[in-house]
C-alpha cells in the first residue's frame, strides 16, 4: 500500500444543514465530484463532475457513499448527502463500509514497545498542556492493549510527533485554516506512524471554542496503530471530528474491538479494578431501544439516546445520528427530557435537578438552571419527560404516574397539579419515557411504545411502536 493511501487528512469543512435540492449549485456539484474521488475512489474515467440525473459510475460511488454514512441510498446527489459531504471529516478513503477497520495486510507495529517525540510545539497551548494531552491520547489506546509508550527527547521515535503550516516537508501540505487538521501514517519504516498538526488551526486543552488537540490526536494516533476508518458514529475513528470532553472520555466499544484485534487485549488489567465500561452507540434497528427524550425544533424531529442524537424533518427519510455535543457543546448527555416552545424558540434539555435553554444551537445566558425554576417542588429530582402545548400555551412535565402543567407566558406552576396520568391520559399502562407534539397530535412514549392522543379531548386514537418516527434504515 503506497504512503498516499496510507496519509490520513483530517479535514474541516463548515457544516451544511439540510440545503434544498434546488440550492445545490454547479460549485457543489463540482466539489461532490472531488469528495467522490479523494474518499471513494472515483476515477477520471468516470466521467465529468457530477449531475443531479446521476452518470452510472457516479451513482454508484453516490450510493456507496450513502450507504457509509447511513444515509437513504438514492444515487443520485440529494440534499442529505451534499450535507454530509461538507461536514466536518477525516480524509482517509471511506471504502470500508464497516464498523471497525484496519489498513490490511497485517499492516501493524510487530513490537508493544513504542516511542514517541514530540518535535515542537503549537503557541496556541503551554508546553505542559501539550506534553499532558499528547500523553493522555497515547495512553487512550495503551489501556485496552498491551501496547506501551515511552517518551525520548532525541533521536528518531516510532511516531514523532510535530506542528506545521502549509509545506511541512512530508509532500502533504496543510491548507491554512479550518482545513486540515492533521494528518498521520499507518505503522511502517521511516514516516510511518508519524502525526503532523496543521498549526494554522486553533488547538485548545479542554475548550470547546477551537479544536481539542487530546481528540485530534487520539483518532490520528489510531491511525499510527493500524486503524482505518469507522462508520459507527459515536466511535473515535468515526471519519467526522466530533467534541468531547477528555476529561470524560472512555475509548468506545467499536474502538476497542478494532484496536485488539491488532494487538490483543491489556495483560496488565487488573479484573477487581472498576473502570467505565466501552460505550456503545445506540442502533435505530433495536426494538427493545428506549429513547431518553423526543422533541422537535425548527421543523425537525430530535431523538436522544444516551450521548446521541437523531435528526429527522421533512425532506429526508432517513434520521442521521450525531453525538449530541456536535450541536450543543456544553449540553448534557444521557438527558432526562426535552421540549421546544416554539413561542419563544427555545429548547430544553433536563438532567437529574437541572435544565439547560438553548436558542437553535445557542445557550441561552442564565442557564443551566434547577428544576425549581419551573415551580416544581422541591422533592421532584428528576423528570421523566416533557413537552409543550402550542394550543394552550402549558407545559407539562411528567414524573412517575403524575403530571405537572406549567404556564409558560406566566412562568408558574398552575393549581390542581401533579394529576395521576391515567386522569387525562386513557389506556396508558406505565409511566412516560418520552413526549412531544406533533401535526395536531401528543405523542406519549411509554418504553417501546407510542401512544397518540388528542390532547383537547384526551382520545387515544392508536398505540404504535417507537419505529414508527424512527424507522430502522439498515438497506
Amino acid at each position: 500500500m503506497g504512503s498516499l493511501t496510507l496519509l490520513v487528512l483530517l479535514s474541516l469543512a463548515v457544516a451544511v444543514y439540510c440545503l434544498p435540492v434546488s440550492e445545490i449549485t454547479a460549485q457543489d456539484e463540482s466539489f461532490a465530484d472531488s469528495y467522490l474521488k479523494k474518499f471513494f475512489n472515483l476515477t477520471e474515467e468516470s466521467g465529468p463532475a457530477v449531475r443531479r440525473g446521476g452518470i452510472s459510475p457516479v451513482s454508484k460511488k453516490l450510493a456507496e457513499m450513502q450507504r457509509f454514512f447511513g444515509l437513504q441510498i438514492t444515487g443520485t446527489l440529494d440534499a442529505d448527502t451534499m450535507a454530509m459531504m461538507k461536514k466536518p471529516r477525516c480524509g482517509v478513503p471511506d471504502t470500508n463500509i464497516a464498523r471497525y477497520s484496519t489498513f490490511g495486510n497485517n499492516l501493524k507495529w510487530q513490537k508493544n514497545s513504542l516511542t514517541y517525540r514530540i518535535e515542537n510545539y503549537t503557541p496556541d497551548m503551554s508546553v505542559a498542556e501539550v506534553d499532558d494531552s499528547i500523553e493522555k491520547a497515547l495512553q487512550v489506546w495503551a489501556k485496552v492493549t498491551p501496547l506501551r509508550f515511552t517518551r525520548i527527547y532525541s533521536g528518531t521515535a516510532d511516531i514523532m510527533i510535530s506542528f506545521g503550516r502549509q509545506a511541512h516537508g512530508d509532500y502533504y501540505p496543510f491548507d491554512g485554516p479550518d482545513g486540515t487538521l492533521a494528518h498521520a501514517f499507518a505503522p511502517g519504516p521511516n514516516i510511518g506512524g508519524d502525526a503532523h498538526f496543521d498549526d494554522d488551526e486553533t488547538f485548545t486543552f479542554r475548550s470547546n471554542t477551537g479544536y481539542v488537540l487530546f481528540m485530534v490526536a487520539a483518532h490520528e494516533f489510531g491511525h499510527s496503530l493500524g486503524l482505518s476508518h469507522s462508520d459507527d458514529p459515536g466511535a473515535l475513528m468515526y471519519p467526522v471530528y466530533s467534541y468531547r470532553n477528555p476529561d470524560t472520555f472512555v475509548l468506545p466499544r467499536d474502538d476497542v474491538n478494532g484496536i485488539q484485534s491488532l494487538y490483543g487485549p491489556n495483560p496488565d488489567k487488573n479484573p477487581s479494578t472498576a473502570e467505565p465500561r466501552p460505550p456503545t452507540t445506540p442502533d435505530v434497528c433495536d426494538s427493545t431501544m428506549v429513547l431518553d427524550a423526543v422533541t422537535t425544533l425548527r421543523g425537525e424531529r430530535l431523538f436522544f439516546k444516551d450521548r446521541f442524537l437523531w435528526r429527522s424533518y421533512s425532506s429526508s427519510s432517513t434520521p442521521q445520528q450525531s453525538p449530541i455535543t456536535n450541536f450543543w457543546p456544553s449540553a448534557p448527555v444521557n438527558i432526562d427530557a426535552a421540549y421546544e416552545n416554539q413561542r419563544s424558540d427555545r429548547l430544553f434539555l433536563f438532567k437529574d435537578r437541572r435544565v439547560w435553554a438553548f436558542s437553535g444551537y445557542t445557550p441561552v445566558p442564565g442557564y443551566p438552571k434547577t428544576l425549581k425554576s419551573f415551580g416544581l417542588p422541591r422533592g421532584v429530582r428528576k423528570i421523566d419527560a416533557a413537552l409543550y402545548d402550542a394550543q394552550s400555551g402549558k407545559t407539562l412535565f411528567f414524573v412517575g404516574k403524575y403530571y405537572f402543567s406549567y404556564d409558560d407566558a406566566r412562568r408558574t406552576m398552575d393549581q390542581g397539579f401533579p394529576r395521576p396520568l391515567s386522569q387525562t391520559f386513557y389506556g396508558l399502562a406505565s409511566s412516560v419515557t418520552a413526549a412531544f407534539q406533533y401535526r395536531g397530535f401528543t405523542y406519549i412514549y411509554s418504553g417501546p411504545y407510542i401512544y397518540e392522543y388528542v390532547l383537547r379531548t384526551g382520545r387515544l386514537h392508536r398505540v404504535l411502536r417507537n419505529s414508527y418516527f424512527l424507522p430502522c434504515t439498515n438497506f
